[in-house]
């Protein structure tokens, strides 16, 4: 199984379009001639970005600005692809957050729940809006990002990882249900990936670093999450791990209980004690 072929009524729908994985995975799809709708919250960027790969790649870009935590906004967006003629052969559901670095008794109740809409409802409603007419044309594909904390429960980042776990394993269901109707389905589980992610999540572990900078070799570049993902999609594969530590760590952790791994977990994520005002 690989992508679908480029064609002028089709294209790549990609959410969270304006940086980060997003962005390097609509630049890879550009780069071999799919048309794009970039989805995000930020319209300036949105923009520039779209003009830059017209320019480099001669594809049709489109633009759509939402805020996928919200339910009418979002709800537009099928609709909107109508009135451009297009019909979406590639879904890339990236667009997402994460809260942590404090115990969930102390956590913003309304940040949390928009975590769930936006890393979890969103990935849903998308992907039932457009599923349905791949499996009718018998092709297309999806992407939905997930991350290698979707595959153990996190301490003092328990939305988050429970966000990500029911991408991954919605995800790895729909995979096995399509996967003999030409469409593919496939979750992309990467460790700390170098973006601006971490700068909004905030994160700090007991190391009293940053949670991306606290794994020494874990982090990867978001060019190579991204290849990770697309390579991915071309082969039809059900799950994708970028990082050869990561894989490695990821597979032995399956090995080891709950009851042993939560403690563990639980000391290395717990932030140490803020600097008195």
């Amino acid at each position: 199984m690989s992508l679908p072929e480029p064609n002028s009524s089709s294209a790549a729908l990609v959410t969270g379009a304006s940086a980060g994985i997003g962005r390097e995975i609509a630049t890879l799809l550009a780069a071999k001639g799919h048309a794009l709708v970039l989805v995000a919250r930020r319209k300036d960027r949105l923009n520039a970005l779209a003009d830059e790969l017209r320019d480099e790649y001669g594809v049709r870009v489109e633009t759509i600005a939402a805020d996928l935590g919200k339910p009418t906004p979002r709800g537009r967006i099928p609709g909107r692809i109508e009135e451009l003629g297009l019909e979406v052969a590639i879904l890339i559901n990236n667009a997402g957050f994460a809260t942590g670095g404090e115990p969930f008794h102390k956590a913003d109740p309304d940040r949390e729940l928009e975590q769930v809409r936006v890393d979890v409802e969103a990935v849903v409603a998308l992907t039932s809006a457009f599923l349905p007419g791949m499996v009718k044309r018998g092709r297309g594909a999806i992407l939905n990002v997930a991350s290698t904390a979707a595959m153990q429960p996190i301490p003092y980042s328990a939305g988050y990882s429970a966000a990500k776990a029911y991408v991954l394993t919605f995800s790895e269901a729909i995979h096995e249900e399509v996967r003999a109707l030409g469409v593919t389905v496939t979750a992309l589980a990467p460790g700390p990936v170098d973006t601006e992610f971490w700068q909004i999540a905030g994160w700090e572990t007991a190391t009293g670093k940053s949670f991306e900078r606290s794994v020494p070799g874990a982090m990867i570049s978001v060019e190579q999450a991204a290849r990770a993902a697309v390579n991915g999609l071309e082969h039809g594969d059900r799950v994708v791990v970028p990082g050869l530590p990561v894989r490695a760590v990821m597979l032995a952790s399956r090995y080891i209980p709950h009851a042993v791994k939560l403690p563990v977990l639980a000391r290395f994520m717990k932030p140490g004690p803020k600097p008195e005002d």
